[in-house]
């Protein structure tokens, strides 16, 4: 199994000081965080697009590629590129070129994003929402398959035999769709046949084991191969030395950015208690010591089979030397448990004999 890490690399006030952690500062304390997860040996970074005052990043290829500078095997993500308000060509030279520079380790994670701020910020119409992505994944798929393209469509000006350069080493441009719930988007997914990552951030993960079925289905039916596409789960995660001392850590920046993201759509704040719920086992949150950690993980692999865990970390106010120890200590402690186990569940059987002629 592929463990990663994803961020939408949160602005907030340091807890002790009191101070305000500007893009500047948080953009660097990101470096550092890609840099440790892939000195530690985990498999995929990814990092989210926003365009509000509360997050560091708008632009995730910028990002990625001066990652890709001073990383040398962990895979470099956008988590997610908003692909409705986006121009699909230029989605796939910066990720081209985030490849190139990467020496092929560069995916795009494509999805209609869960706010909502892009859309009249690049003169994009809500109401166009799924018929925007659908158009633009269309034509970026057309992209990474062949050259020259020749496309159409309602969203974009037509393209006539036209050569898109630069080309990326991956051939071709692993491209994976996120979804947080949407039987729609799952099955576009599965007949598609692209990859599918399911963000869990609320609720009991067994309540999405009906989307991946449904994925799998709907890839069958397109034809592909259900075995052969992977699935990622991404939940919020955060990894302490004990339970205690990862709850204390991760509960004031998670209450606090949940609540806020609540207040903006009319949900109550979060409390302890929904909070203590969803660390319980069979909740969603992968809160607490390495080995719960690897524990919840390997529950979830029993019940959906899948392929990659993503652990959505350092969010909100969480103190970076805090973040910097759950990225040690997942990649470490928990990661060397859930890859064993993983390889032993789906190591093929031994066919053994009676050893008589």
């Amino acid at each position: 199994m592929e463990l990663g890490l994803v961020t939408f690399a949160d602005l907030y006030r340091d807890r002790r000081s009191g101070q305000p952690i500007g893009a500047e500062q948080r953009l660097a304390n990101l470096l550092e965080e890609i840099v440790l997860a892939d000195e530690v040996g985990l498999d995929v970074f990814g990092v989210g697009e926003h365009h509000r005052p509360d997050f560091a990043v708008s632009s995730p290829t910028t990002v990625l590629a001066a990652a890709a500078a001073v990383t040398k095997r962990i895979r470099l993500s956008s988590a997610v590129t908003v692909l409705s308000s986006e121009d699909p060509v230029r989605v796939f030279q910066q990720f081209a070129t985030v490849d190139l520079l990467s020496h092929g380790r560069a995916e795009i994670m494509a999805g209609r994003g869960s706010f909502t701020e892009s859309f009249p910020l690049f003169g994009q119409d809500l109401k166009d929402y799924d018929d925007l992505f659908a158009e633009k994944l269309e034509l970026l798929l057309a992209l990474r398959g062949s050259e020259p393209v020749t496309w159409s469509g309602r969203h974009r000006a037509p393209l006539d035999g036209v050569v898109v350069q630069p080309r990326p080493v991956q051939d071709p441009l692993p491209v994976w769709i996120a979804v947080g719930g949407t039987p729609q988007s799952v099955i576009r997914a599965g007949v598609l046949g692209l990859p599918l990552t399911i963000a869990i951030i609320g609720g009991e993960p067994a309540r999405f084991k009906p989307l991946v079925d449904l994925y799998r289905d709907a890839a069958t039916q397109a034809g592909h191969d259900a075995a052969t596409l992977p699935v990622a789960i991404n939940t919020h995660g955060f990894i302490g030395e004990s339970e205690a001392a990862a709850a204390a850590a991760f509960f004031p920046a998670w209450s606090g950015t949940m609540t806020q993201i609540g207040r903006e759509r009319g949900w109550p704040p979060t409390t302890r208690a929904q909070f203590d719920a969803m660390r319980a086992p069979q909740g969603s949150l992968a809160v607490g010591s390495p080995e719960q950690i690897a524990e919840k993980i390997l529950a979830q692999h029993e019940l959906f089979g899948h392929q990659r865990y993503m652990s959505h970390f350092s969010l909100g106010a969480t103190d970076h030397a805090d973040v910097l120890r759950s990225i040690e200590l997942f990649g470490t402690e928990v990661a060397p448990i859930v890859r064993a186990e993983v390889a032993r569940r789906t190591a093929p059987a031994v066919a053994t004999g009676s050893g008589r002629d």
